[in-house]
């Protein structure tokens, strides 16, 4: 068979299958089941077989990719002298994406650099080039198809004007960048996942180091993005969660909530807030912390109230005090989230409103939060934001920093013991920062 059918097939099965088990184990409602250990082995062996399966394209000697799509006319070869911008047409081997000579020039239209763009191109080549519309065949390689999608996604372009560039009908325009975020969301979507409890270690170590605040998982966010109302016109929004590490790296996200929900309401609605609370999720040991038990948590901004596993700033705080030490780590902390939701607004589709369904919508923020974890694994920062500007600033005295936020219940009193605990400790981290171990005699 193929190499490219093979591959095709295959991740297409271990995508169906993995999700089959996990709809099996929610059913189930299995806490047993959940938390033996051969279940992560079976999770781990399906997402190898899921990369396997992804690159199997590479086995193949002799990788002819079809390169038939061309105009009437013949385009000359690129050379060193070629069109230094994208061309309009493409030839009989070669396709005028990106062998242009100027690198900024391809990172504004694919917002990755050429290098990455091949790696993908040769990745997503079996299952970009497995289907076409139903009675149209397409005949075009993996790269023009590629190229097309990420052109749509980076620049935010419609769908009549990448057709016009491409040298493409505007329907061949829509089905690409559609298929494109169906394979991403769908095949890949493993390089967006939660890490395993010993992945955690490695996180919550790298925050640890510039914080001195032990046993922190993650960073979470939530932003909104705006949409065109099909129905008249007007500009609604999509809420997109996040969960990030100190890399910026995307650990979960969900999306789709309506944009007027806040972000407390946004996170209880969420399949993240049911895992944590059940036990499936930052249920590793505590670490002890001046005699109190702290267990794994995430820090997220006064929009959310405060729990046992969620630590929120503190408000009212005085100059040199423990709880203002705390609050300058924190924000550290947070740090990397509004460098993951600048940079994801980096991508042109999704810094205006989209002229999409709610559906294809929320599947074009999948692929671009697919597509930043990319980018950070191959160390290409083509989108990447690396001036916060406004996502910096927020205002501290805002309706979200309020008392009100800490519930008054034994919940709220167990995160209050626990938040204060670790703000001595940010004190002592800031203090032994000047000489010394971080974390003091803990």
């Amino acid at each position: 068979m193929d190499p490219r059918k093979l591959s095709a097939l295959l991740s297409s099965f271990v995508s169906q299958l993995l999700l089959l088990l996990l709809l099996f184990i929610d059913s189930n409602n299995s806490k047993d089941f959940v938390s033996d250990g051969n279940l992560f082995s079976v999770l781990n062996y399906l997402l190898s077989s899921q990369e396997i399966a992804a690159t199997l394209s590479f086995v193949s000697v002799s990788r002819k990719r079809k390169r038939t799509h061309c105009l009437e006319s013949d385009p000359e070869p690129i050379g060193e002298d070629g069109d230094p911008e994208l061309g309009h047409r493409f030839g009989d081997d070669q396709v005028r994406l990106g062998l242009t000579r100027n690198p900024d020039s391809f990172n504004a239209r694919f917002r990755m650099k050429s290098s990455t763009f091949e790696w993908l191109a040769g990745l997503l080549e079996p299952l970009l080039e497995c289907r076409d519309p139903v009675g149209s065949p397409l005949n075009l390689s993996a790269e023009l198809r590629l190229g097309i999608g990420l052109f749509r996604l980076a620049t935010g372009s419609s769908y009549p004007e990448i057709a016009q560039r491409f040298g493409v009908s505007e329907s061949v325009t829509r089905f690409c960048t559609k298929h494109l975020c169906r394979v991403l969301c769908t095949n890949f979507r493993f390089w967006v996942a939660f890490p395993s409890p010993e992945e955690l270690k490695s996180v919550s170590l790298s925050f640890e180091q510039f914080t001195g605040l032990p046993n922190c998982c993650g960073v979470i966010d939530c932003t909104r993005f705006n949409i065109v109302n099909q129905n008249n016109g007007s500009i609604d929004s999509i809420a997109a969660q996040i969960v990030v590490d100190s890399s910026s790296r995307i650990l979960s996200i969900v999306a789709g909530f309506k944009g007027d929900r806040d972000d407390s309401g946004v996170l209880k609605s969420s399949t993240l807030y049911k895992d944590i609370e059940e036990g499936r999720l930052l249920n590793s040991s505590p670490v002890l912390v001046n005699g109190v038990a702290i267990s794994q948590y995430l820090v997220g901004d006064g929009g959310y109230t405060l729990l046992p596993w969620l630590m929120v700033p503190f408000v009212n705080v005085g100059p040199g005090s423990s709880e203002r030490k705390f609050n300058v780590a924190h924000s550290a902390m947070r740090a990397s989230a509004l460098k993951t939701i600048a940079s994801l607004k980096n991508w042109g589709i999704l810094n205006k409103p989209m002229q999409e369904e709610v559906k294809a919508a929320v599947a074009v923020i999948g692929a671009c939060s697919i597509l930043h974890n990319v980018l950070l694994m191959r160390e290409d920062d083509s989108a990447l934001c690396e001036r916060l500007g406004d996502y910096l600033v927020r205002d501290q005295s805002s309706q979200y920093y309020e008392e009100a936020s800490l519930e008054e219940n034994s919940i709220g009193k167990e995160a209050s013991v626990i938040r204060d605990a670790l703000a001595t400790e940010a004190r002592e981290a800031h203090v032994s920062s000047l000489g010394g171990d971080p974390r003091g005699s803990v």
